[in-house]
């Protein structure tokens, strides 16, 4: 009887180990669907920050790009006007004002006028110096009639 208690004992302790077993077995099983669960709600809460830092960064990349831009832009207009003002600034600075040119056309007529008048009044004459003693003297036109009471004087050549 004894055994037979002994027996039953341990038949129930055997029982309550296999029924403990099994609630382990789902305990288990439940603990796998629950740390699945926590990983992916941990990975999609990551991934969501991960993608928040993404479009910030993509956003301070667009503005970045942009004020890049202005700034090249910026340095451009200033190169350009630069460029053309050294040239305008050279030729206003070199160049003769508009008076200046009215002045120096109406110096070139009077010298126009002069050179006109020497060239009447004998400027076309060709004058050398001639012989050891380097004299004075006047090309002639031999072709040309004498003048003069000793037809001394002779005409010069070009007149």
């Amino acid at each position: 009887m004894k055994v037979g208690l002994l027996m039953e004992a341990a038949e129930t302790q055997r029982a309550l180990a296999a029924a403990a077993l099994e609630q382990l077995r789902e305990h288990a099983a439940g603990l796998d669907g629950i740390v699945r669960e926590e990983i992916r709600s941990t990975l999609i809460e990551e991934l969501g920050a991960l993608d928040e830092e993404s479009r910030r960064a993509a956003q301070s990349l667009r503005a970045l790009k942009q004020a890049a831009s202005l700034r090249l832009a910026a340095w451009s207009v200033g190169v350009a006007a630069l460029s053309a003002a050294i040239p305008l600034t050279i030729g206003w600075w070199l160049l003769p004002s508009h008076a200046e040119v009215a002045a120096l056309r109406v110096t070139r007529a009077e010298l126009s006028s002069h050179v006109a008048q020497l060239i009447q009044q004998g400027g076309r004459v060709e004058l050398r110096h001639c012989g050891a003693a380097r004299r004075l003297c006047v090309h002639v036109d031999r072709s040309a009639p004498t003048y003069g009471e000793a037809s001394d004087y002779l005409v010069v050549k070009g007149y």
